[in-house]
This record gives structure tokens, sequence and C-alpha cells, in this order.
């Protein structure tokens, strides 16, 4: 019997069938008939292609009278159980995409370049706290209540943080390169100096020039604010001057001239010290200059100050090459952030001439007609329109541009090219002598469904992750971001690159150079032309196809043929399928070893660019001064009963183990020394507090930890007031400072006395780890919910069932090697595994689809057939998407060296899925292939053989059809 796959071009005399309510046959002129056959199911092959359905008697005779063209398609490829490559199919025709490419095609050009000109309205996000730090958060309610009782300014010498201090201020740590001590005679002078040079710093304005003295924070004398280290070492140069020995200087508090006792511990680094704290070197000193920023123009000013400020500094350290100084300003976390965008730009460039290239080989073949290089190519134009229609819509909306779009482009790469390239598989096995109205609509039919549910994941997902309840801006713009791309990406998928796949199959069935679409001559008309000619005129024809050969042009192409000729038999070889599972073993070991070891990173200089001011700095802070915590503001907000002695030793209680810089402390202290009892009456505490104690000059700056209130009967009362705790570390730790927040926060709920806890860093740290893992938890249950839900839609719920098993895998495995690879769960590695959900589902679902739906034939020939089918679209989007990964490692930042490590770990993982684990896998794994066949093929089935007879002229002809 002659019998054809719908894959293959139609002989004279086959006898072929599309749908389960018609037959259609080739009789032996040529022409093509649809007959009526309600009863007949067609046959599949050995690939689970459908067959051809034979003809009774009664239709033989039908078909050799009626010469009309059948209007339904005749292609297929795995099914559905719903209609819908059949719905896509009449929706392209009536669409007519066929008749109006050139529309198609330069509709979403013109959208594209109109949203484009909003880049006239490109902004930058100046803040990092709106973009990082949780947006509803109690370390945010508890800021606004600590600036209503003690504004920030004015306590900036205490309440100290690493890289989120307020407001704006310079700062410098100078170290030296040979681990010298910086308070000998030689080093003391020089940070002197370098002090008197920063003072000296002028920022020029139209009529007046401003130093320091006119924009720094206030004392209450009228002088600036500068850091108590200064003053210790004026003392200690003027010590050495008039040779006193009896100064010394203590560690972490240590006490100036005039009595004040004052902390040091982030002041001076890599402290030695003798008996009794006292500090015998000291290997780094830091210096602070806080700066006021109360209206516009004083802001401007501060923050031109601040760039004169390093320029001082490294001039200054290019005069002493012996020491090492480094700068920071308010302003460095935010340039050093957003200068991971200008120092990508040229590794972007490269990394996509680098995917054009790679794509633009994946679509070729030796054949000039069947090679589609135009359509690599323009795959990559179609990425880049829905990307640029994305950000003109984003602008449009006022949204503002940050470094974390930079993942924006790679997110639709990895989509948007496996959606390209599995339309070209699909193109690949249609027909050729098909017109292209019905190749084009064959294509959309076998391949949009798919693309089509997995775009509908895409959305969800990152839907949830651009709702309300995303607490981290940065995360929720990036997902906002992604869906508006992506959204548009189908679109254009739909329209631009259906528009270029009608012309190609133009030029492809008009015998037309795919490059330089001129018109390819028979191989005799090539006879006399050069051999290099020739190589670029090769082309196959259909009529030089014999009969007996297959007529798949496109199995020459290089990944097709290594695919079905080598790597299926491989892999599922029962030699090979031991090392498989044993390297998954190792897989699931290595994964699991480095999720139990997954830490959240809330450090900033996670997203900032390398060899900058703020690496720098946070390297040195964390070499030197990493012995003591950020200060804690330790707030009383009501007015307590601090006479009472109970009350005392609840106070002291609560703040044990801490370094304190308390006036309650020091007033107490204060009592002891004049024999007086701390359990004074409420009137004569108060006083001695107000009139003795604040009044002294070694005391009289904690008057501004303090807030009086006066009631209607003159009586004075303490309504707040304020202390400063340092923890002892033996490391910064973020976590350990976190652990260190919650626990004063409960304590504060269960203690008599009603307190808040805050510094600075705790706006970014507070909830951050829920807040952090939020968008990646609502993005797998909206996923979860979503292969649920579709379970009783798809044809076989097994699909869904194995779909959801290598999504958990591949995200098991991706935390737990990017942990091994030093990355930390940060709001960069938890966007890229949002999106890894749905590139594993990208990728798998069609070979699971196919294999699910398969039947009657082993589960190894279907395993075969999927990776025949689909694997060439994964592989090809594969390659161009690790080439163009390659040029972001490369890139001197943080931020994209955590983008890149998460983004290949993806990508090989799945990749290691597709081609490897789920082959092997399925292979042995039940349901049987064979019960299935047993259970639902019944017992009267019908065998039809068809024989056929050869008349004088060779014409082939359908001479008798018996049942059997």
């Amino acid at each position: 019997m002659e019998c054809s796959f719908y894959s293959r071009p139609f002989k004279k005399g086959w006898i072929v069938s599309g749908t389960n309510d018609t037959a259609a046959a080739v009789v032996g002129n040529g022409s093509q008939v649809t007959l009526p056959n309600p009863k007949r199911k067609p046959h599949r092959s050995e690939d689970g292609v459908k067959m051809a359905m034979v003809l009774t008697e009664e239709e033989e005779v039908a078909a050799g009278q009626s010469t009309s063209v059948a209007p339904t398609l005749i292609f297929g490829s795995f099914s559905f159980a719903m209609d819908g490559p059949r719905g896509l199919e009449r929706a392209t025709k009536h669409a007519k995409l066929y008749l109006h490419p050139v529309f198609f095609a330069s509709a979403p050009v013109l959208i594209s370049i109109l949203l484009g000109a909003s880049f006239s309205r490109y902004q930058v996000e100046e803040s990092v706290e709106h973009l990082l730090a949780p947006q509803h958060s109690l370390a945010k309610i508890e800021r606004n209540l600590v600036n209503s009782l003690f504004p920030v300014n004015r306590s900036k010498h205490r309440l100290y943080s690493d890289l989120q201090t307020p407001g704006r201020y310079g700062r410098v740590i100078v170290t030296s390169f040979q681990k010298a001590n910086m308070l000998d005679q030689h080093h003391t002078d020089l940070i002197l100096k370098l002090h008197a040079a920063v003072t000296r710093i002028q920022v020029p304005r139209p009529g007046f020039n401003y130093t320091f003295a006119h924009i720094c924070i206030l004392n209450n004398d009228k002088t600036c604010i500068v850091d108590d280290i200064v003053h210790v070492l004026e003392e200690l140069k003027n010590a050495r001057a008039t040779n006193r020995t009896n100064f010394a200087i203590t560690y972490p508090i240590t006490h100036l001239k005039d009595g004040r006792a004052v902390y040091n511990g982030h002041q001076l680094g890599g402290v030695t010290v003798h008996s009794k704290d006292r500090v015998k070197s000291a290997e780094a000193v830091q210096l602070t200059y806080y700066l006021q920023s109360i209206n516009s123009l004083n802001d401007m000013v501060a923050e031109r100050w601040e760039s004169s400020f390093c320029d001082t500094v490294r001039l200054f350290q290019k005069s002493n090459s012996k020491v090492k100084m480094y700068p920071y300003t308010s302003s460095s976390l935010r340039e050093d952030f957003q200068k991971t965008s200008r120092v990508s730009e040229r590794y972007l460039v490269t990394s996509l001439i680098l995917v054009v290239t790679m794509a633009i080989l994946c679509c070729s073949m030796q054949d000039c007609v069947r090679s589609k290089p135009w359509l690599g190519l323009l795959g990559l134009v179609t990425i880049s329109l829905a990307t640029l229609t994305a950000a003109g819509i984003i602008n449009l909306t006022g949204g503002k541009y940050n470094s974390t779009f930079l993942g924006v482009p790679f997110v639709m790469l990895g989509h948007g090219l496996y959606g390209t390239f599995e339309m070209l598989s699909s193109w690949r096995k249609t027909r050729e002598d098909q017109h292209v109205k019905e190749r084009t609509a064959a294509v959309y039919a076998d391949s949009m469904l798919s693309f089509s549910l997995t775009t509908a994941m895409y959305l969800v997902t990152f839907g949830i992750g651009a709702s309300p309840f995303t607490n981290i801006e940065a995360a929720r713009i990036f997902c906002c971001n992604s869906c508006i791309a992506i959204f548009f990406n189908y679109l254009y998928v739909l329209s631009f690159y259906g528009s270029s796949l009608v012309f190609t199959g133009y030029i492809e069935n008009n015998y037309q150079h795919s490059i330089f679409c001129r018109k390819v001559p028979k191989p005799e008309a090539l006879q006399e032309k050069p051999a290099w000619y020739r190589f670029l005129l090769t082309a196959r024809f259909s009529e030089d196809t014999t009969d007996g050969e297959e007529a798949n042009t496109y199995e020459s192409h290089l990944l097709v043929c290594f695919l079905k000729r080598y790597y299926c038999d491989w892999i599922t070889n029962t030699y090979v399928k031991p090392f498989v599972v044993l390297f998954y073993l190792i897989y699931i070991s290595f994964a699991l070893m480095g999720y139990l070891q997954v830490s959240e990173g809330s450090d900033l200089s996670n997203i900032v660019a390398t060899a900058t001011q703020t690496i720098e700095y946070t390297t040195a802070q964390q070499k030197y001064f990493s012995n003591y915590s950020p200060v804690i503001g330790f707030y009383i907000y009501e007015s307590i009963e601090y006479w009472n002695t109970s009350v005392q030793e609840d106070v002291l209680e609560y703040t044990k183990g801490f370094v304190r810089i308390s006036w309650f402390e020091s007033y107490l202290n204060y009592l002891r020394k004049l024999n007086v009892s701390t359990g004074l009456p409420k009137k004569n505490f108060t006083d001695m507090l107000r009139n003795s104690f604040l009044k002294a000059p070694q005391f009289s700056h904690f008057q501004e930890d303090i807030i009086f209130s006066k009631k209607y009967n003159d009586e004075v009362d303490v309504v707040a007031s304020r202390m400063f705790l340092v923890a002892k570390t033996m490391e910064t730790n973020r976590e350990e400072l976190y652990d260190l927040l919650e626990t004063l926060r409960r304590l504060s709920v269960t203690s008599k006395v009603k307190f808040i806890v805050f510094n600075p860093s705790f706006v970014y740290m507070d909830r951050y780890a829920s807040s952090l893992g939020a968008p990646l938890h609502n993005s797998c249950i909206s996923a979860l919910f979503l292969l649920f839900f579709s379970a009783f839609l798809v044809a076989d719920s097994l699909i869904n069932v194995w779909l959801t098993l290598t999504v958990v895998s591949v995200e098991f495995g991706v935390i737990g090697f990017m942990t091994l690879w030093k990355v930390e769960l940060d709001c960069i590695s938890v966007l890229c595994l949002i999106y890894g959900i749905n590139y594993t589902i990208d990728n798998c679902a069609p070979l699971l689809s196919t294999f699910v739906l398969g039947k009657d034939f082993t589960r190894t020939k279907w395993v075969k057939n999927a990776l025949e089918v689909h694997g060439v679209a994964i592989l090809q989007s594969y390659l161009c998407y690790i080439v163009g990964l390659i040029p972001l490692a490369a890139v001197p930042s943080n931020l994209t060296c955590t983008l890149f490590r998460c983004l290949f770990l993806i990508a090989f993982v799945t990749f290691f899925h597709c081609f490897a684990i789920l082959p092997v896998i399925l292979t042995f794994l039940p349901p049987s292939k064979k019960k299935r066949k047993e259970k639902k093929n019944p017992e009267n089935r019908e065998e039809i053989e068809c024989v056929e007879m050869v008349d004088i002229d060779s014409t082939r002809v359908v001479d008798q059809i018996t049942t059997v």
C-alpha cells in the first residue's frame, strides 16, 4: 500500500486524509478530491504522525469522478483534545495574513517607532531606597516617628550607618598599604592636613563661593559638627607637642578634654588595645562630614561639594602615595547603581552581534532556496520591536529607568526566540507543493497554540509580580515592563514575523535565492559556472526527487540531521540511560547541598558596578570596621517614671549587653558620684536633670536627647528620650543584624517601657525576606494554579503532572547551584527565578505534550519523535541564548554578574532536562503506551488493504481496496 505522512509532499496515486469526517485522495491524473468518510479514523505511522485514510469501493468511484480541491488543511502533528489547532488555522485564513503581509509587517514597525519617540521623556530613577527598600514596612513608620521626635539631622554624628545614612555627607577611610599605625605622628599630621583641605573646599556659585562652613550641620554653639575623632587627633597632636605622656585613647568609648564620653568604634578601625581598652595602634581612621540639604539650592550646592570632596581626596592621595584613601558620599550608591547601565553598553552590543550571527547560522542550510537566514534576523527584530514598544509605553506612563531593566531583553530573548524557531520548524514540516496560504495556516495551527499558552503563563506569573502584592518596587516595575514586552512580542510574532514567513514562503515557492532573492537556475545551467558560484546556488528541485526518495528536503539541515540520525538513538540507548540517571542523582545531591545554604542578600553593594567607590569603600569598611554593628537608636516615645528604681532597672536590663551612649546611664552615674539616691521624687529628679546634669559641659550634648514638656501647673515632665546602642559583633552580618532587630522589636511589645529601635539600614532590611520572596511565592502559586486548572482542558492531565515535576526539579537545581556559585537570594535572583518557571515551561511543554498524547507505540519511539519534532527549535534557541549571555559575564558589575549566573543556570539546567533527563526518564516510567493501546483500540478494528496497478503509461491508479 502506498501512503504518505502529512509532513511529506503527495505523489500521484497516494491516498491521504485530513479529518475524521472526510477522506481526500490524489487520483491518477493528479487531482485531489474530498469524500465523506464518517466512520473511518486515521491510522498512525511509526513516528506517531497521522497516516493516510483509505477509501471504500464506493468512495473510489466517487474519487474517479470528482476533481474538486479539498478545502481542508491536509497537515497534522500531535493532536489536542480541543479544536485549538484548527481554530488557529481558520483564524489565520480569515485574517488573510498571506494577502496583506506588507500591512501586518509594517504596522508593528510604525507602532514601535512612534512609541520609541517617547525616549525624549526618558528619566532615570534617582532614589535607590524607593527601588530596593520594601514599600510597606514597620521601619518606615518608625523612621517617621523618630523624625517627628528627634530630627535625624540633629544626630548624624551619632546615628551612624554604613551606606544608608540619610542626607548629604562625605566620608573617607584613610589607611596604609603597609598596615602602619594611623595614630603615629606622621599619619596623624597627614589626616589633619586632609581635614584642613576638605574644610577649604569651595563650590562656586554666581556671586558667592560656598565652603564647608556654609553648608555644614551646626551644633548648638553654631559651630560645624565634625567627627569626634578629629578632636581626638588634635588633642593627640597637642599632647605630643607638649610632651605629655598621660594622654590615652580608649576603645570603643573615649573621653575628650572637656570630659565628654564619645563613641569611636566607627572612626578607628583595625584597633589593637592594651589593658583597660587603651588603644595601642589603629590601621584605619574614618572621617565623616555632614551637610545641610534643607532646600533645593542647598541640596544642589551640597551635591557639588560631594563631587569636589571626592576629587580633593584623590588629589591628596596622589601626593601621598603611601596611604590609601576610600572616599564615599551620599550620591555614590545611586551613581554606582546606574553606572552598570553605562559600563554594559558595549557588552550588550557585542551580545547582540553574537546572537544575530548565531540566529542566522541556525536558520541557514546548504540549500540556498530552503535556507532561511533572514528569518533568524527578523526573529530578533521582532523581539527588539516588542522591547522598544514596551520601553516607549513605560516612558509615556511616567516610568523611570533603572539598571534592573537590563534583564528584560534576556527575558524576551528566551521566550521570543523559541517561539520564532518553533514556527520555522513547523514551516519545514509543511508540503512544498502547497500554497503559501495553506503552509502559513499550517504553521499557525501547529505552533501557535503552545506559544499562546506559554505566553499566557508569562503574563500570569509576571503579572502577579507586577501587582501591588509585590513590596519591592524594583521587582514590581521589572515585572510590569516584562509583561508589556511579552504581550507585544506575542502580537508581533503573530503579525510581523508571520508576514516575514509569508515573504520567505513566496521566495521559496518561486525558487529564489534565500539571501539575494534572485531566481535560482537549474543544476544543468550551472555546469559551466565556477565552483564557488555553484556552491552559493546549490538547491534541490522537487522534480529532481525520484518517487522512491523521501521528499523532506529539510533533513539536510545540520541540527535536524544530528538529532534524527545520531542523538535520539544515543540518548535512548540502554547503556546510556544508567549514566544519565546517575548524573541526575548527583545533580539532585549538589542542588540539595546548595539549597540548605541559601542566604538572603540585602547588601546594597551587590547591585552596583565593581571598581567603584561603593565597592572599594564597602570592602574597606568590612575589613576594618566590622567589630561593631551600626549605631541603633533606642527611643522611648512615652512618658515613663524615670525616677522609679524598678523602671530604671528595666531600662538598664533592656540595653544590657550593648555598648551604650546613654544620657540615662550617665545621669544615674552622676547621681551616684554625688552620693545622691537614684530613687528621687519626680520633681527633684527632673529638676536636677535640667538644672545640674545638663548644664555641666561634659553632659550638655545630651540636651538634644531629651524632650521636656511643661504642664499647666508648671510641672516639667520627660515625654520622650533616646539612647544609642552598639552591638559587639565578630563580623557585620546582615542576617545577624536583622535577627537583632526582630529580637528588640519583640521585646518592645512585651516590655513595660514602650520603645522603638531604629537605624537607617533597617529601612532596607525590615521585612526584606518576606518582601523579597513574595513575588516568587505568588508567581509559583499562580503557575501551579494555572497548570492545575488547565489539566481539565488539555487532552491528558498527565502533561501537567510531568510539567509541574519538571519545573520543580529545574527551580530546585537553580536555587541550589546559584547558592554554591555564591549568588544570594536578592531582588535580581528572585526575578530570574520567576523567569525560570516560564523558561522551563516554554521548552519542556511541547516535548511532554508530544510524548504524553502519543499512543499505540513504545515510549522510546515517542521520545524520539518528540525530540525530532521539537528538539531543533529548543537547540536553536538555546545556542542563541547562551551566546547572548556570554558577554554579560564580562561586564564589571555585581548586578550583571548575578544576572548572568542565574540566567546561565536556568538555561543550562533546562537544557539538561530537555535533552537528557526527560528523554531517559520518560522511557521507563509508567504509564505504558502498549497498555493504553490495548485499552483503547476496538476489538473489531478494520484492516484495509490498498492495491495499486500501473498502466502502460506508468500512471499510478487505485485499482482495488479490500477490507480485512
